[in-house]
């Protein structure tokens, strides 16, 4: 992931040594979204219905995967760099998102038959709130979420398990 503060930049890494085409021939250019303070939030999902959501900060980079397996990666690269908030704050469940935000995003998911996803999304210095992705593969922290006592592998587990036995009911 690269930031360029202008089209010309983007132009001269495209057409640099340094770029590398990806494999599937996308390039994917995102719109910079300058929020009042640097956190993104991501809304995890179960069972197409609200989870809970996370406060990631953004201060190191956007390289915001919550898993364990990334942060080794991450410290690594931001090994230089002080860092605004410890490691074990990085990422922290919060309450309080917009209700309208999380029916839309459910809406959403069901219309897209989704049963398990994190969707990121960012406010601007005016309020507005930009939704940037939707992962179906999604991660948990689980730090943030042993010191707020929940925990997305174990509702995936019961969603999986009253999935199946719905499943199996109606197949008998």
């Amino acid at each position: 992931m690269r930031f360029f503060l202008s089209a010309a930049g983007l132009d001269q890494y495209l057409a640099s040594a340094a770029f590398e085409a990806p494999i599937d021939g996308i390039t994917l250019v995102q719109r910079y979204i300058k929020a009042p303070e640097p956190f993104i939030t991501r809304a995890e999902f179960v069972g197409g219905k609200f989870l809970y959501a996370v406060r990631v900060d953004a201060s190191q980079g956007f390289q915001l995967c919550p898993a364990d397996a990334c942060q080794t990666e991450i410290a690594t690269a931001a090994a230089d760099v002080s860092p605004v908030t410890a490691p074990s704050e990085r990422f922290r469940v919060i309450e309080g998102i917009d209700g309208s935000l999380i029916a839309a995003y459910e809406r959403f998911l069901r219309a897209n038959h989704v049963g398990i996803a994190a969707i990121e999304f960012i406010a601007d210095g005016q309020g507005g709130t930009f939704t940037y992705d939707v992962n179906t593969n999604t991660n948990y922290n689980p730090d943030a979420e042993a010191k707020a006592g929940k925990f997305g592998m174990r509702a995936i587990a019961r969603y999986l398990t009253d999935l199946f036995a719905h499943r199996a009911a109606h197949a008998a």
